[in-house]
């Protein structure tokens, strides 16, 4: 005896995600992993773009120095710290609980930034 899945059954399971399908001797795993986040914060002009940044979980953010001067990304609790970054260096973070994570610049303290992790 041959059973087949319907179209309606299929799309079911991929909207739904539903880990298999039987079909006979055959089986539809159906997985949808989704694509961790990115994010950017631009360091220019004395100050951190966008100031405050919200993000899911997860999430890696990449603060780039677009500024002439060196600059650095020091989170006032001690969860990240990047080296003296230079102009057009890059450093990133991921955020893997949630949490509010203020952070600033070590040569320029008056400059701040916050990360809003949900």
């Amino acid at each position: 005896m041959r059973r087949s899945v319907s179209i309606a059954s299929l799309a079911a399971a991929l909207v739904f995600g539903v880990g298999a399908l039987s079909a006979g001797p055959k089986s539809f795993v159906v997985s949808a992993q989704q694509k961790p986040e990115t994010m950017e914060v631009k360091i220019d002009n004395f100050s951190f773009g966008p100031a405050t940044l919200t993000v899911p979980v997860g999430t890696t953010v990449t603060w780039t120095n677009r500024d002439d001067i060196p600059h650095t990304v020091v989170s006032t609790d001690g969860v990240f710290k990047s080296k003296v970054l230079d102009t057009d260096e890059k450093f990133s973070f991921t955020f893997s609980k949630a949490g509010t994570f203020p952070y600033f610049c070590s040569i320029h303290p008056k400059m701040t930034g916050k990360v809003v992790v949900q």
